[in-house]
């Protein structure tokens, strides 16, 4: 039985994929880096920040990163939880399963990321950027959600919207449901290694019976 959910966050659970994508956009314009398009941005989303740069860019950027952050930040408040966020939470620990949070996001984020899902009593464990060492599509991020909510990962399901949360549920054989509410098509997070797709976190709230997450 499936003790544990570890979920991503940013484009999963809160839609803010859209809003990365913008903040990147206008951080790499306005560091004399035009030529980043806003496509390969979405489909950087789900790296960690020095990551991400370092892929579109061949070389790590931290003014580029923390400008990112700035208009991030700013545009936060117009952000919403992805449809079903909240009920999806609360209907996986009403099944008795054990809810981690893996953001590639920093604990600040957590501020305005959390009320929009519930807050801190919607969740067991969170782990975010500080608390690992290397981000996804490295599984190190799952692993220290699973230890820190003091379960074993082979006990867990992976839930996430990019390929990069496929990829690490991938290599450490951990099965993962992807959401495309990220804007990742269904045959995209299939390949990267998901085993069920739902279109969104009501979607599978809908359906938890029959997911790896309900299932006994």
């Amino acid at each position: 039985m499936t003790k544990g959910v570890l979920f991503d966050v940013d484009g999963t659970l809160v839609d803010s994929n859209y809003e990365h994508v913008v903040a990147w956009a206008r951080a790499f314009t306005e560091a004399g880096q035009p030529g980043v398009s806003s496509a390969s941005i979405h489909r950087a989303i789900g790296l960690p920040s020095d990551s991400l740069v370092t892929h579109l860019t061949g070389a790590p950027d931290d003014e580029v990163a923390d400008r990112h952050d700035e208009l991030l930040h700013e545009a936060s408040e117009h952000i919403t939880a992805t449809p079903g966020a909240a009920e999806l939470l609360q209907k996986c620990r009403g099944a008795g399963r054990t809810v981690v949070l893996v953001t590639s996001g920093k604990e600040a984020d957590l501020d305005w990321m959390l009320p929009l899902i519930g807050g801190r009593d919607a969740v067991d464990a969170i782990v975010t950027s500080d608390d690992i060492n290397e981000g996804k599509p490295d599984p190190d991020p799952f692993e220290a959600g699973a230890k820190k909510a003091g379960l074993e990962l082979a006990d867990c399901v992976i839930v996430g919207d990019s390929v990069w949360d496929m990829k690490a549920a991938a290599r450490v054989d951990v099965p993962a449901i992807g959401v495309g509410c990220g804007g990742v098509d269904a045959e995209s997070l299939r390949k990267a290694g998901a085993v069920e797709v739902y279109d969104d976190p009501a979607d599978l709230a809908d359906k938890l019976s029959r997911s790896l997450i309900g299932r006994s």
